[in-house]
């Protein structure tokens, strides 16, 4: 008798589980799904670049530091990402490259 409720109880609880996974995917699978799941991979790369930005900032901050380089200001950020020729560091001796004068 218990072995015939155990597997009772088995069997339930797999057509349950299989149910839930079968209504997930099927979900998944129209259109307002697919539409979740963009958006939620849309949100998620956007959360990995701003913590991608987030620790460039800082560790070009702590390497600024390292070499003995002024810090970059958000306001510089912006000017050379638009082009701008960033500021020169009045104590460095020789331009890194062709392109930092």
């Amino acid at each position: 008798m218990k072995g015939r409720v155990l597997w009772f109880v088995a069997g339930t609880t797999a057509g349950v589980y299989g149910s839930v996974k079968a209504r997930r995917l099927a979900y998944r699978l129209t259109p307002a799904g697919v539409t979740d799941q963009i958006a939620a991979w849309q949100l998620g790369a956007q959360a990995f670049a701003e913590e991608l930005r987030t620790g460039m900032a800082h560790r070009e901050a702590e390497i600024a530091a390292q070499l003995g380089l002024p810090a970059l200001s958000p306001a510089a950020d912006d000017r050379r990402s638009l082009g701008a020729a960033p500021p020169a560091a009045p104590h460095a001796p020789l331009p890194l490259s062709p392109y930092d004068e």
